[in-house]
């Protein structure tokens, strides 16, 4: 069985960081396998925020968060990041790790960040 489990997420202020980790078990993090961060805020879509190709490493942000989120992934640890810098309260969000291969997508059940004003 595939699990994802999300943790770092927390209550932070206003231009605060904070690294969000993946731990992935029933699934290796290799080059077939990619990976992406969402987030949801309330009354919100989920919505994409970052993926990292497991074949090349080529990343890609959102307008949103680029130059302040970075995605990477430790294919040996079978973990993926997403050091998050210069937060916002709009940022306030639970946040989905994401994993998928031509076979199946899989997500994590989320990590809160709260960033407070």
């Amino acid at each position: 069985e595939v699990e994802l489990v999300e943790s770092g997420g927390g209550l932070v202020q206003t231009g605060g960081s904070l690294r969000l980790s993946c731990l992935a078990s029933g699934l290796t993090f290799d080059d077939e396998v990619n990976i992406a961060w969402f987030r949801q805020a309330p009354g919100r879509d989920r919505e994409a925020i970052s993926h990292i190709s497991g074949r090349d490493g080529s990343t890609w942000s959102a307008d949103s968060v680029k130059g302040r989120f970075t995605i990477s992934s430790d294919k040996a640890k079978n973990t993926a990041y997403l050091q998050m810098t210069n937060l916002k309260p709009e940022d306030t969000a639970v946040y989905y790790c994401n994993a998928a291969n031509v076979a199946s997508r899989y997500w994590g059940r989320g990590t809160q960040v709260t960033v407070s004003s």
